[in-house]
């Protein structure tokens, strides 16, 4: 392909995904109805942790966040979208209820969370078991290397009696599956819950991150970084996701305000 075609196609993409955000925010911040109002309350996302899911409708629906998140579900390696893939079932479910309530700001994610867009708590069961199943990458971004038994000990001592000894989460409790998240998200992500930003996080945790020193960040979050999922949680050398085999996977976003903290 020439490089005049491959900017072009560069360019549609971008195109689509802008229209794609600018439609879903327009219908978000319409005049509000009775059922967004009541969608605050958390209904549908309550109701949803109970909901047998439907694969196959997850998968339809999950083509809402490919251009994020990619069709892998693995996001970016510098940080600017987390991996998804492989999170826990429940967590997806209450982190999409946090950012639709507001208890966690994001006012794109706030867009897709819409009853207009997830227009059922089916749906939110559906969406989330489709992306709790997809296989994680086995090339995360990390951090930096020197200081991971450093990490390891404050990692043992302050996180894993909720994330677990090896950052594998609680379905029951909706503690977040943390390992082999990339490591700028995770110093992004600690950074805000430390400084009170984010609204939904464990008010225990944000007392207990504040002594950490920021090497002690920096090793905590590079230890977590590098622990590595289980080998049936993870995909395949080579796997792409047979889901969506015409998607352009040489053009990935990213956001100038998200550079990567170790560049």
């Amino acid at each position: 392909m020439s490089y005049t075609s491959l900017t072009h196609l560069k360019v549609s993409y971008r195109s689509r995904a802008l229209f794609l955000l600018i439609s879903l925010l327009a219908l978000f911040t319409s005049n509000t109805s009775a059922a967004e109002i009541k969608d605050l309350k958390l209904e549908r996302f309550e109701l949803a942790q109970q909901l047998n899911p439907d694969i196959n409708n997850g998968r339809k629906l999950y083509r809402l966040c490919i251009t994020c998140h990619g069709p892998e579900g693995w996001g970016t390696k510098n940080g600017s979208y987390p991996q998804i893939a492989g999170q826990l079932h429940s967590v997806i479910i209450k982190q999409l209820g946090d950012i639709s309530s507001k208890q966690r700001g994001n006012p794109i994610m706030e867009a897709f969370t819409s009853p207009r867009v997830l227009q059922s708590a089916q749906d939110v069961a559906d969406l989330a078991a489709y992306i709790a199943q997809l296989p994680m990458t086995r090339n995360n971004g990390q951090g930096y290397f020197e200081d991971l038994s450093m990490g390891k000990q404050a990692y043992e001592e302050n996180c894993s009696k909720c994330h677990g000894e090896q950052g594998e989460g609680q379905i029951e409790d909706y503690i977040p599956r943390i390992q082999g998240q990339h490591y700028n998200y995770l110093m992004r992500q600690f950074r805000w819950i430390r400084g009170g930003h984010r609204r939904n996080a464990d008010k225990k945790m944000i007392q207990q991150v504040q002594h950490f020193s920021l090497r002690e960040e920096s090793a905590v979050m590079a230890y977590v970084a590098s622990l590595q999922p289980a080998e049936n949680d993870l995909a395949e050398a080579g796997w792409s996701n047979p889901d969506f085999p015409h998607y352009d996977r040489r053009w990935a976003p990213s956001s100038p305000r998200n550079k990567p903290l170790n560049q």
